[in-house]
């Protein structure tokens, strides 16, 4: 038996909001397989996978746009996705095992009342830069997709042209 879920169902299961799945919907991005005879869409276990595909390559952070294209063209499977997404933690995960590694470290050295050395404050520092300058990079990279998403928006809804070098 085939199991669907509304639109209100599917946000309080994924987290996302209503907005945001109709919003996905209108945008031709994610849009559920079928409706109630009275109109609410229906969501089925295919369009939940279709959903992780999505929030996985967002998460990796590619725009809407770019999401909707790879996964229009098939240029990446299912499987692909789950792979880039398994990279990205390990990643994550040995540079916050670097961190820990030197705050033992420094916690040893501070419990037996040692002196602490030049090379043991810029090892601490080195790992925990490593690990804010990631967060703020992709940070950073997500706001400026956002910027660039609003922008448009703006311009559409103004009327006014893109600027010369995105018409190109």
């Amino acid at each position: 038996m085939k199991r669907y879920w509304k639109v209100g169902d599917l946000a309080n299961l994924t987290g996302l909001t209503v907005r945001t799945l109709r919003y996905y919907d209108q945008i031709g991005l994610f849009s559920p397989s079928g409706q109630t005879e009275s109109g609410h869409r229906l969501y089925s276990e295919s369009d939940l996978s279709r959903l992780h595909q999505i929030l996985s390559l967002k998460e990796l952070g590619l725009s809407l746009e770019e999401i909707k294209s790879v996964l229009t063209d098939g240029q990446i499977s299912p499987l692909e996705i789950v792979n880039l997404q398994m990279n990205r933690i390990k990643e994550q995960i040995k540079l916050q095992q670097k961190l820990l590694e030197q705050l033992e470290h420094v916690s040893k050295l501070m419990q037996g009342k040692a002196q602490l050395t030049v090379e043991d404050f810029t090892n601490l520092l080195q790992a925990m830069k490593m690990s804010f300058e990631k967060l703020v990079i992709e940070r950073q990279t997500v706001w400026e997709r956002h910027l660039d998403l609003l922008g448009d928006f703006l311009n559409e809804e103004s009327g006014m042209p893109k600027p010369k070098e995105e018409n190109q």
